[in-house]
This record gives structure tokens, sequence and C-alpha cells, in this order.
């Protein structure tokens, strides 16, 4: 099968495209026929060695997967052959996502939305998850509560703006003003310009801060919580000081990293197929264009996800990856 492999640390060109062994699954794992990849800035940081997660090359990136389910092991009754997939498996171990197959325990991936192609649906698990388990695991956001989702129209954020809308929050969020329509399209209530105006001047009182940002954005929000609010953080994660900061206040920081987590991601399905979520697309590039996809990624000038494709011609129905945003979205969806 084809794969993109590295044999040293580096910049996007050290992707080189190459031929290996089919894996085959263990026991309780599936093999699945990839169709599309997602490529995300955590694997820029593990190409270039910044990250470790995979020790020293040669390996294989890529978590972020949507495909067909090849073959069962015994053990596995979740799904069976032909059935569509998603989901981000074994991170922080290697999934080996940019490749043709791959094996995964089964029940680390969920059903594929069946509103989505794989493109789309390759674009939304570590994203998706990570929004989720901020918002809704760490946090239980619930109707009638005030959100603050800072980078509104990151990766992470625009999710974030769609998943606390749609459990009934009021949500506030910080974006440059060129996304301004595009964040409130998603839904969101307030929108402030961060380059013009510092958030915690304006913004109120809220429950809970999910922070992309880090640093002095981190430490500021805590001004805007209520007395027991909580800042669920995706960058600060093991920031004691900013702990102790919110510990006096009376207020509670999480760290969260996106794990693996089939209930998280049926629930995301369940979203995207009623029509309240919808992750936004960048680019879709075929497997072999795995350099330019990290040039991409490392430019910092996306707006959206970028996608690697195994099937530009039959990823499937629904809705085409150059479009699959939220409904009457705009194309700009990078960082806020």
């Amino acid at each position: 099968m084809r794969a993109i492999t590295q044999r040293s640390f580096g910049g996007p060109e050290v992707l080189e495209l190459t031929e290996v062994d089919r894996p085959r699954p263990s026991l309780n794992e599936v093999l699945v026929r990839v169709r599309a990849a997602g490529v995300n800035p955590i694997d820029a940081h593990v190409r270039s060695g910044v990250v470790p997660f995979l020790g020293s090359p040669p390996f294989t990136l890529g978590w972020d997967i949507s495909g067909v389910v090849e073959e069962v092991a015994p053990g596995v009754t979740r799904f069976a052959v032909g059935d569509e997939v998603y989901g981000m498996p074994l991170i922080p171990r290697a999934a080996n996502g940019y490749a043709e197959y791959i094996t995964a325990p089964s029940r680390q991936l969920a059903r594929k939305p069946a509103a989505l192609d794989h493109p789309s649906a390759a674009a939304l698990p570590l994203a998706g998850l990570t929004a989720w388990q901020a918002l809704v695991d760490a946090a239980a956001v619930g109707s009638g509560q005030r959100v603050l989702i800072h980078a509104g129209g990151g990766g992470v954020g625009h999710l974030a703006i769609q998943i606390a809308k749609a459990r009934g929050a009021e949500v506030v969020t910080t974006a440059s003003a060129a996304k301004h329509d595009f964040v409130r399209r998603l839904g969101a209530d307030e929108v402030v310009d961060y380059r013009a105006a510092d958030f915690a001047a304006v913004v109120g009182k809220v429950d809970v801060v999910l922070d992309g940002v880090g640093g002095d954005t981190a430490i500021r929000s805590l001004d805007v919580l209520r007395p027991g609010g909580s800042l669920v953080t995706i960058v600060d994660m093991r920031d004691a000081g900013l702990a102790g900061r919110a510990a006096e206040r009376g207020l509670r920081v999480v760290g969260v990293t996106a794990e693996p987590d089939q209930v998280g991601l049926a629930a995301l399905a369940e979203l995207v197929d009623a029509g309240r979520l919808r992750p936004h697309i960048a680019r879709v590039l075929p497997l072999a264009e795995a350099v330019e996809a990290h040039r991409l990624i490392d430019s910092g000038s996306t707006t959206g996800k970028v996608v690697l494709t195994m099937c530009p011609a039959d990823c499937g129905p629904s809705v085409p990856s150059a479009t699959a945003s939220a409904p009457g979205a705009s194309s700009d969806a990078g960082r806020a």
C-alpha cells in the first residue's frame, strides 16, 4: 500500500510517498481502508521533532481518518465489513493515518456522519473531540450559561462555537475583524475584535472560557469569569501559576487534550447529521501531496482544515469537500 513516511526530523520536505506492507488487525481491531486523513498542527510538530510523540523516525504521521472497514478481527462486535467509520485512534501513539490502510481498536472509532463525505469527516475528530471534551466533559456547558471562546475562527474554535450553541449556551468569541461574519454565521452571539479591543474590558462576566491561545490571554480570562467559573485551556495544561491564580479567586482551571473517544465521536456525528455542526475545509489534496499539505499548515495562513485524500473521485456522497463548512459560512475559518 502507499503511505507517507519520513526518515528524519525536519521541514515538510522530509515527507516521502513510499510503498509499505499492509497492516493486519489484531484482537479487537479493525482494518480500515482510509479514504481521507486530516492534517493537524500536531502532525507538523511531530514531523519537526518539537513534539516527540513517536520517538525517532522512521514513522508515519496522521491520526484523523475516515474510511471503510475492510476486515474485523476476533472480539469486534461494533462494526462489519463495509461500514463507514471515522476517528482519531491511538494518539499519542502512532496511528499511521497518512496511509491507504490502518488498523485501529474498534472502540476508538465511530460510524461516519452520514451527512459528510470522507474528507469532511476526516477533518472533524481531533478538533471536534478537543472542543467536545473541553466544553461538555470538562465544563458541562449547558442552557443558560454564557461562554467565551477564544480564537473562534480557528480549527477548534469554529467547532466549539457550534457545539456550545447546540447545547443552549450564549456564545461570545474573539476573532479578527475579517472573520466576524464567519463566526456570526456559526452562531456566535457576540464577537470581539481582539486586535481593536481588550476583551477583558468589554465582554462582561461569563461562566466558562475556552482558551486556545494561552499566555497573557489565559491570565486575563480569569478577570471575566463569574465566581465558581471554569477556564478550560487546551494550551496551558501544566501552568501551575495559572491554576494558583484561579484557585485564589475561587475559579477552576482545567487542561484538556483530545483523547480517543467513541462516545464523543458519536455525539459529534449526531450533531452533524442534525445539521447543527460542520467542519470547515480549507484544502483537500491527494496523499502524494503531503509535502504541500504540511507547507500550508506551517504557513499558519490556512483558513480551515487541510485534508489528504486517497479517493479524489469516489469519496462518497453528501457535502462536497470544498464547501463542507457550517451552513451559510464563509471560507474564512483559520485562526481567529
